[in-house]
This record gives C-alpha cells, sequence and structure tokens, in this order.
C-alpha cells in the first residue's frame, strides 16, 4: 500500500455538500471546508458571503491515490454540483459558488480538462462547461462551525432539502465505494 497522500481542492458551490459528498468516499482521508481564489488574507466566512474577497467556497480533500484517483473524485465531483452554472448553485448566487478545480499540478490540470472535454463530447450535459481550471495558490480553512456541517445538522431544512438529495445521488453511482457504515442520513 502507498504511503503517500495527495490533495485536491474543489469549489462547487456551498462547502457543506461538497464536504458531505466528498468525505463519504473510500480513499479519501479528510475534507476541510474553506476558501480559495480571492485576494485577501484569511478572509472570514462573513468577508467571503458578501462576494468582494474574489474567494470561492471551496474543500481541500487529502486522498489516498492508491485507494481513490484523482479522475474518480473529478467524476463525483462533477455528478453532484452543476457545473454549467456561473456563480450560482441551486439557490446560492456570488463569484463565492463559482465551479472550479484549483489543480496542485500539471497532471491533475491536464486531468480535468480531458474529463471536461470527454463530458461535453459525449454531452452530458445541456449547457456548457463553465468550471474555472485555476493553479491552486493558497487555502484558508473556514471558521470550525463550518466542519461536519451537515453530520452535526442533517434535521435542518437546507441539509435536508439541499445535501441529503446530493448524498442520495452519490448512492447511486458509487455505492460500491462509499466507505463502510456511511449512510445517507435520509
Amino acid at each position: 500500500m502507498n504511503n503517500t497522500h495527495s490533495i485536491a481542492t474543489f469549489a462547487g458551490g456551498c462547502f457543506w455538500c461538497t464536504e458531505a459528498v466528498l468525505k463519504r468516499v473510500t480513499g479519501v482521508l479528510s475534507v476541510v471546508p474553506g476558501y480559495t481564489g480571492g485576494h485577501i488574507k484569511n478572509p472570514c466566512y462573513r468577508e467571503v458571503c458578501s462576494g468582494r474577497t474574489g474567494h470561492a467556497e471551496a474543500v481541500q480533500i487529502t486522498f489516498d491515490p492508491s485507494l481513490v484517483v484523482f479522475e474518480y473524485l473529478l467524476q463525483i465531483f462533477f455528478a453532484t454540483h452543476d457545473p454549467t452554472a456561473l456563480n450560482r448553485q441551486g439557490h446560492d448566487i456570488g463569484t463565492q459558488y463559482r465551479s472550479g478545480v484549483f489543480y496542485h499540478d500539471e497532471t491533475q490540470r491536464n486531468t480535468t480538462l480531458e474529463y471536461i472535454r470527454q463530458l461535453e463530447e459525449n454531452h452530458v450535459f445541456s449547457l456548457p462547461i463553465v468550471t474555472e481550471i485555476t493553479p491552486f495558490e493558497v487555502f484558508y480553512q473556514a471558521e470550525k462551525e463550518h466542519f461536519n456541517y451537515f453530520d452535526l445538522n442533517t434535521e435542518q431544512p437546507y441539509c435536508q432539502y439541499v445535501i441529503v438529495p446530493k448524498i442520495e445521488k452519490l448512492n447511486r453511482l458509487v455505492g460500491e465505494k462509499r466507505k463502510r457504515g456511511e449512510e445517507s442520513n435520509s
């Protein structure tokens, strides 16, 4: 077994959703909510939500590439958010909710470009993909109250109506790759 870990950084709208989905995948060791792609240091949630910092709500994923490959994480990411919505996911509107892959090396960049090319060639989405593909620069962890948000707040309406359907979609897509013992909480 390979003891090295890899990092991926994705922005798929609300980081509560992206964290809840990706942390349930076998081979994912941690998913940290935070902010990336902006122009100020150490932004807080309120600043990012204003849309003035340029940051996207994002997650930083630490994964074991001997158990899950980057392309598989891309498949889950693209299947569980709308990569055709510019600066929007559902009712969340603004650049902070944009779709983005912040690549850590040229392999991630090329894999992402090729995967998007395949999605477009196969007409998986009816609209063009607008996911930004940007070199990773810096990631700022979100405040602690945003960590494990779904698991700690499963009964909240936002969690029930927005996050549960994404986890259910994950179950349909990749049930066999789910971490043992994880349930959809639905």
